[in-house]
């Protein structure tokens, strides 16, 4: 075997050299990422400040058309026409009380051409304007001599920031007083929120007015020459008379400005430089990231190519000993294929054997279904055809006594029994295909009275005393007429059937009470009872303790499956006092019409 040369493995080195010649990239990443974010941010608060600007615009210009309206109003104009009225006056204040209220202008004041508030929004307030002097305001001076007046001032009385409106009230062409409407603009500061850039409007003079820094508040962002302090010490806008300078780092802010002119004011919009900065320290650290990632995949595929040629030489070893263990296993896998071929042979064999059993197994059922049908039927009329045969019997002795009236009675008992076995066969049809029937409103009296008419002549021959606690108003319960007699002489048969071991006195009690939840009717009879076994079984199909001459064991079967058909329930116990104790619980019914018309014989 021939040695396989070891091929030529590149250094480290020559990753930290390409290292060097790659890492001048990161500058111009650090410039384009500087000049896009920095365009990105600039956009970004040009729309900012508009939406701003808008907002500032459109409150003020809401207010600024109120002076000349109100101007007009009656209340003022006789104000000013007597401006001693106690009552003028008293008016006055309500109306701009309403008014303020309305518009939701902080003060609403008028003056006379002296310069003294008669009358004020706010003249129930402790910093009431009324009685006050405004002359040394420039709106006021603005709208005594006919012009629209326009302020920023800090009020002297409130000590509250707002934009003063001021229009002159004339007569004819004379100026008969100033109506004021000052804005808070307190609000326009809340609108801003917390964010990391930060609003400022300045008015004429560069000061502050309203910004998101209360610290920058009221201070110049300019030097002020004389005359801008004369008027600010005349017209008193700020709360100090020399506003402290504002000195704002130029390379710490990106700057952008708004001149609003009809308002004389200028917003503008201040965000840090570190916003951008930490978004280009991000991308050249993401981009210095990737450049290092690149290295270390290099070097990883350097290192994956010296162990792959490694490799190569192992699978040669490798690849002539397996092909010597594939020669043994070979020879054994022929040997496990021909055992696995003989008990593949026998699995089918045994799975055609299973087939067959199965079919065995689904034709058994069927016969047991059939066998239980036909059981039923049997079962559940011989009732009916013991009393026709009882009729009949009866009938022939009747027409050989030439009592043709009562013959013809048991003629039409015949002929409503067959109706009844017909009832009964297409209910356990309708039952053996889990057909569904929506309960009725039956009386519960007359279906007894029916169950009772069909086993009276064996009570009376087995000499049964029959006992009866049941109401004399019908009880009315949801079931079917058919299902609940034959319900109901199920359980009378079977009471007789308990008794009639039992030596005299032998005794059926029937009782019903009326419950929340429905009616329950008793059946109760003093026979042996029910045993421990028969209480467990008592409900499955051919369990019975009678000889297979006497009984199939269907009964108590069908009775529970029609009770849960019926929405009820069958309860099986032994009494306190001996005997078997019955019990239906049946549900509440509206009261119907009696008789019951038939049950839908369909199914």
């Amino acid at each position: 075997m021939t040695a396989i040369p070891t091929p030529h493995r590149p250094r480290w080195r020559s990753l930290v050299l390409l290292a060097l010649l790659l890492a001048p990239l990161l500058w111009p990443l650090h410039h384009f990422s500087e000049r896009y974010y920095s365009e990105s941010l600039a956009e970004q608060n040009r729309q900012t400040l508009d939406l701003y600007v808008a907002n500032l615009l459109g409150t003020l210009h809401r207010y600024e058309v109120l002076p000349p309206i109100l101007a007009d109003l009656p209340p003022l104009r006789e104000l000013l026409a007597s401006p001693d009225s106690t009552e003028l006056q008293a008016e006055a204040n309500r109306v701009l009380a309403e008014v303020r209220k309305d518009t939701g202008a902080d003060v609403i004041y008028l003056m006379s051409p002296a310069g003294l508030t008669l009358t004020s929004s706010n003249w129930d307030q402790p910093d009431s304007f009324v009685g006050r002097s405004f002359t040394f305001r420039p709106y006021f001076r603005e709208a005594l001599s006919g012009k629209q007046g326009r302020f920023f001032g800090l009020g002297t009385t409130s000590r509250k920031r707002g934009y003063f409106f001021a229009s002159p009230v004339r007569d004819a062409d004379r100026i008969v007083g100033i109506l004021v409407v000052k804005v808070d603009l307190d609000d326009a500061e809340t609108l801003w929120g917390k964010t990391p850039e930060q609003l400022m409007v300045t008015d004429a003079n560069g000061v502050v007015i309203i910004s998101s820094r209360s610290d920058w508040r009221f201070r110049a962002t300019r030097p002020l020459d004389n005359a801008e302090r004369a008027a600010i010490a005349a017209n008193q806008p700020y709360p100090t008379q020399s506003p402290s300078p504002l000195t704002l780092d130029q390379n710490a802010w990106m700057i952008q400005s708004r001149e609003l002119r009809e308002t004389g004011l200028t917003a503008s919009i201040l965000a840090p430089r570190q916003l951008v900065d930490r978004q280009v320290t991000t991308a050249v650290a993401i981009g210095g990231a990737a450049l290092l990632t690149l290295l270390l995949l290099l070097g990883l595929m350097m290192q994956r190519r010296r162990h792959y040629l490694d490799r190569i030489a192992l699978d040669a070893r490798a690849r002539r000993e397996l092909e010597m263990r594939v020669l043994e296993r070979t020879q054994d896998l022929e040997a496990l294929n021909s055992r696995l071929k003989d008990e593949v042979l026998e699995r089918e064999q045994a799975q055609q054997e299973l087939v067959r059993a199965q079919d065995e197994l689904v034709q058994a059922s069927k016969l047991s279904a059939l066998g239980t049908m036909s059981a039923s039927i049997s079962h559940e009329l011989n009732q009916p055809l013991a009393a026709i045969r009882s009729y009949a019997d009866n009938a022939g002795v009747l027409l050989d006594h030439e009592r043709f009236d009562d013959a013809r009675g048991n003629l039409r008992q015949i002929s409503e029994l067959t109706g009844r076995m017909a009832s009964i066969i297409a209910h356990l049809r309708a039952f053996a295909r889990r057909d569904r029937h929506a309960p009725e409103s039956v009386a519960l009296q007359p279906a007894l009275d029916d169950a009772l008419a069909l086993v009276a002549q064996r009570r009376r021959a087995m000499d049964v005393e029959l006992i009866r606690d049941l109401p004399d108003a019908p009880l009315w319960v949801q079931a079917g007429e058919t299902r609940l007699r034959q319900v109901l002489g199920n359980l009378l048969t079977n009471a007789l059937d308990a008794l009639k071991e039992k030596p005299q006195p032998r005794r059926i009690w029937l009782s019903a009470e009326t419950t929340a939840d429905g009616v329950e009717l008793h059946l109760r009879d003093n026979g042996p009872g029910f045993s421990e076994d028969a209480l467990r079984h008592a409900r499955e199909p051919f369990f019975t303790t009678k000889t297979s001459a006497q009984g199939l064991g269907l009964g108590l079967a069908i009775c529970d499956s029609l009770m849960r058909a019926l929405g009820g329930e069958l309860l099986l116990a032994n009494h306190p006092e001996g005997g078997a104790l019955l019990t239906l619980r049946l549900r509440n019914a509206a009261p119907g019409v009696i008789p019951q018309p038939p049950e839908d014989l369909s199914a």
